[in-house]
């Protein structure tokens, strides 16, 4: 592959943005691919947002994308999705998680979530929807989502040819390792 490919994660803190994005560089770089990474805190540890950006192929110069150049979205929460669309190259495919996080102002009161953000979204991108924080509490931990996200976004770029598994496994906390497994090939089945 000598076209370089744009990744780009988004999300409020503790939803393990990072360790997708981490989990997914890995996989990327066991299978020889350069990748750069770069990641964004911005008051993650107060629900505040967290982007991660992941550039690969054969040579890659910089872990920036910038407006209009991501190939998929990964959005971890629906306003987030809608934060970051500029950022989406046209023909780019946007992978969400229906999941409200109600920020700060939202919570006391002085604004409102907004509402219609997915059918915004959808007529403007190709983007593929589902409930992932709710597939992953049903395999028994909400923590989880980041890796059924992880699961479909790695189906979305058609990438099976990588040890995915051993990329979890390697990265996961011990004792989780077979329920991340599930919760990656539970995503892959959404997209």
């Amino acid at each position: 592959m000598s076209e370089t490919k744009n990744i780009l994660l988004v999300g409020v803190g503790g939803q393990g943005t990072i360790l997708a994005s981490k989990i997914l560089s890995m996989g990327l770089l066991e299978a020889g691919y350069d990748v750069k990474m770069s990641e964004i805190h911005g008051m993650s540890q107060r629900g505040g947002n967290v982007s991660t950006q992941i550039r690969f192929g054969e040579k890659v110069y910089s872990p920036i994308i910038g407006k209009g150049e991501a190939d998929i979205i990964v959005a971890f929460e629906t306003m987030e999705a809608l934060r970051w669309i500029e950022y989406l190259k046209i023909g780019g495919k946007m992978v969400i998680n229906d999941h409200q996080i109600p920020s700060v102002p939202i919570q006391m009161g002085v604004a409102q979530y907004p509402e219609g953000i997915l059918e915004e979204l959808a007529s403007k991108a190709d983007v593929s929807v589902f409930k992932a924080s709710q597939i992953a509490e049903e395999l028994g931990n909400a923590k989880a989502t980041n890796i059924v996200l992880l699961g479909a976004l790695v189906k979305a770029l058609d990438m099976p040819h990588i040890d995915w598994e051993q990329a979890i496994r390697d990265n996961v906390k011990k004792g989780f390792e077979e329920l991340n497994i599930k919760a990656f090939n539970a995503g892959a089945e959404q997209v």
